[in-house]
Formats: C-alpha cells, structure tokens, sequence
C-alpha cells in the first residue's frame, strides 16, 4: 500500500492545527474564569532558554504551512510574527488552516522526486528527499512545537488532556 504526500501531510497538520485552536480557547476561557492575564500565558515557557507560548504557536504554525507547500511545490506564505493575544494566534491558526486546506492531492504528483533545500547558499543550508522531511523533520518540528505549548498550558493549570493534544481524526 502507497501513502500520498498529501495524505501523509495535510491531514496531519490539520488534526494538530484544530488541536491547538482547541487548547488556545480553553486556556483562553480559564485565564478569563481565573482573572489572569492572558500575557501571564502568552509568554510563559518550560523554561527560561524555551521559546514562550506565542513563539510555540508561530512556529507550529510556520512548519503546519511550510512543509505541505514545499512538498505541493508552492509559495510558503510569509506570515509577521506580530501576535499580541489569542485571538491573534487564534486568527493564525486560521489562515494557516485556509492555506492548507486550499491545496489539492495533485498538487503534490510528483514530490517524492523533489529535492527539499531549506536556507539555500547559507551555511545552514539543508537539502532533504521529500520523505525525509515530512517525516524525519517536518512532522517531527511540528509535533515538538504543538506538545510544547499543550506542556506550557498544562504547566500552568489548564485543564487539558490527552483528547485536548490528540483532538479529532
């Protein structure tokens, strides 16, 4: 049996992405039951050398828009990285949702013969065969980045479980 880039990637990031829409509203709904600001969880991380929960949520993001356009062989949208609150990250989470959900299976004939290059001509350049990065690099960053925030929100008394993280297939 053959698995399609798309189905090995869209899907996947879209299961991930809703997960953290869904975590972003509870956290959101008990810093406002609990009087906390939401600052307070914005920019709480694991700790001090982590990124803090706004930048966890870019970067999953970044990786949920990033590897599905390079493996369909489209323009990854640029996106600011200005998020100031939740409904920023909630209308992020969005846009990224619309730009994958816009792409067709056909447009990714084709990428199992296609060289991935990130930062190409700098010295960190990275070249990958289309497998090893959606499932040794991309899959991998992105589900680092989406535990990363559920553990932030968990750490600080958001009341979320497994079914919050694993969310709906």
């Amino acid at each position: 049996m053959t698995i399609s880039f798309y189905n090995a990637s869209v899907p996947v990031f879209k299961q991930g992405l809703n997960s953290l829409k869904g975590i972003l509203a509870k956290a959101e709904a008990h810093a406002t039951a609990k009087n906390i600001d939401a600052d307070a969880f914005l920019k709480a991380r694991l700790f001090p050398d982590m990124l803090n929960l706004t930048r966890q949520v870019q970067i999953a993001a970044d990786f949920a828009k990033g590897v599905p356009a390079r493996l369909a062989n489209v323009e990854v949208p640029p996106y600011e990285d200005n998020e100031a609150g939740f409904a920023d990250l909630q209308a992020r989470l969005d846009k990224t949702l619309a730009f994958i959900e816009a792409l067709k299976p056909e447009q990714f004939d084709g990428a199992a013969e296609r060289e991935i290059v990130l930062r190409p001509g700098t010295p960190k350049e990275k070249r990958f065969t289309a497998e090893a990065y959606l499932l040794h690099y991309g899959i991998q960053h992105f589900l680092f980045h989406v535990t990363t925030a559920y553990d932030i929100f968990r750490h600080n008394g958001v009341e979320v479980g497994k079914g919050d993280y694993i969310g709906t297939y």
